[in-house]
């Protein structure tokens, strides 16, 4: 009989959280008390299950503060309606999710609301976040509940108005979020389906990878077909399309290498991207990377690139004479030494110029960012010392800037348009402190 009452207490423990705790703890004469604890307990493979999940969703980069505790929380995203400050993820019971419940955390990940039922701003990307499976949210809270508590208070939001208001948001998420948890495609492998999860919920890669309308919504409509990242001012280019970052005629092992290593035969990865393969995707298992790259390679809009022209079709004016040896001039002093006479690059340390896609797709935010800050891939296990580019902000004014990049963007076959000192002195200035 004593058998049977110890095993109906831990089935309520587990089910009802501290409650049931604090009643068995009143009963302790009766009941085996740390038997009751174990029981309540995440196992050691949930627990183990939710970091991975929260590697994947690279949720430490955002709730981590430079400098800070991990999970606590405190960083700045600004967005272009001012500046929204993560939460503190750590079970603390004061000022972290210590008296959250699975159930309240999975309405969070699901719908968008805190625990007192407040609407969240979705720079918590709750739009993608909401094609978890209830399983992988009890999962990743186990993990956060494993962690050390961390006495840190959330910092309120620094919105301008009217857009601090939860009746705003409220409009704002009927008009642009519809909760629902990821249903596979029946006429996909799984594998695929596998990828598509990965890629759309946690991974959200559209956050990035789709340009977004004056109220900050993505648009569906061009899911992952490429977008300026707001207040980064950095291009995520498009998954679907083989001039910018399109993989659908690459080999798979080509993509997973990319993604695990930030380098590959066919390219490497810098800026925001190179941070999420730092941070995110070289931990993931093999298998999630293979599915990951299966997704990509079948995306709806993916086509070969011998089903398209050569080039981007974008009309080319002639760069006028002055400039153009004036650009010929600054890549000889400053890009020619690494990047060879004729763009062609160093194999396995920098990259070619000639026959870029990066060079010639039509957006310039990245070229301009490279030649201003500089930039390296991530070090990772498959390339631990990467090769990089030295910033060039103080030796090259906007207008040298202009010059080389649109030498860089009509030579050795590539076939772009000019770069503006206009185009330059916009990035340039938004960097400004």
């Amino acid at each position: 009989m004593k058998k049977v009452v110890k095993l109906a207490l831990a089935m309520s423990i587990v089910a009802t959280g501290t409650a049931a705790l604090v009643w068995a703890l009143n009963m302790r004469d009766e009941v085996d008390v740390k038997a009751l604890m174990a029981a309540a307990a995440p196992s050691d493979s949930l627990i183990a299950r939710g970091a991975y999940l929260a590697r994947a969703g690279n949720c430490m980069a955002c709730h981590t503060a430079r400098g800070g505790e991990r999970y606590a929380g405190g960083r700045a995203i600004n967005t272009p309606f001012g500046s929204v400050f993560t939460s503190n993820l750590t079970p603390d019971d004061k000022t972290g999710i210590g008296t959250w419940s699975s159930a309240y955390f999975w309405r969070a990940l699901h719908n968008g609301r805190s625990k007192s039922g407040r609407l969240l701003y979705p720079a918590f990307p709750y739009i993608n976040y909401t094609q978890l499976t209830r399983e992988d949210s009890d999962a990743l809270f186990a993990y956060l509940g494993s962690l050390p508590a961390v006495a840190q208070p959330n910092r309120p939001h620094a919105l301008r108005f009217p857009y601090q208001s939860q009746a705003a948001l409220a409009v704002w998420r009927a008009l642009y979020f519809r909760p629902g948890v990821y249903q596979p495609d029946t006429s996909r492998s799984a594998e695929w389906n596998r990828g598509a999860y990965l890629a759309k919920g946690l991974g959200h890669c559209s956050a990035c990878h789709t340009t977004r309308n004056a109220l900050g919504a993505s648009s569906q409509e061009m899911d992952l077909a490429g977008g300026l990242i707001p207040m980064q001012n950095w291009y995520a280019p498009s998954l679907i399309s083989p001039h910018e970052a399109g993989v659908g005629e690459w080999d798979r092992a080509h993509i997973v290498s990319l993604l695990k290593n930030g380098v590959s035969p066919r390219a490497s990865v810098t800026g925001p991207m190179a941070q999420v393969v730092l941070s995110s995707t070289q931990y993931l298992s093999n298998e999630d990377l293979d599915a990951m790259a299966q997704f990509l390679k079948e995306l709806p809009n993916a086509r070969q690139e011998s089903d398209l022209p050569a080039t981007p079709a974008t009309p080319v004016k002639a760069v006028p004479s002055n400039t153009a040896t004036r650009g010929a001039k600054l890549y000889e002093q400053h890009c020619e030494q690494c990047h060879g006479n004729a763009g062609q690059g160093v194999a396995n340390a920098y990259p070619a110029l000639a026959g870029n896609r990066a060079v010639t797709m039509k957006p310039t935010a990245n070229l301009v960012q490279m030649v201003l800050n500089g930039g390296y891939a991530p070090a990772t296990e498959g390339n631990p010392r990467p090769f990089g580019m030295p910033p060039f902000v103080l030796v090259l004014g906007d207008s040298d800037v202009a010059a080389v990049l649109t030498h860089i963007r009509t030579s050795w076959g590539n076939q772009a348009s000019a770069v503006t000192p206009l185009e330059v002195s916009r990035i340039h200035a938004s960097q400004a402190p």
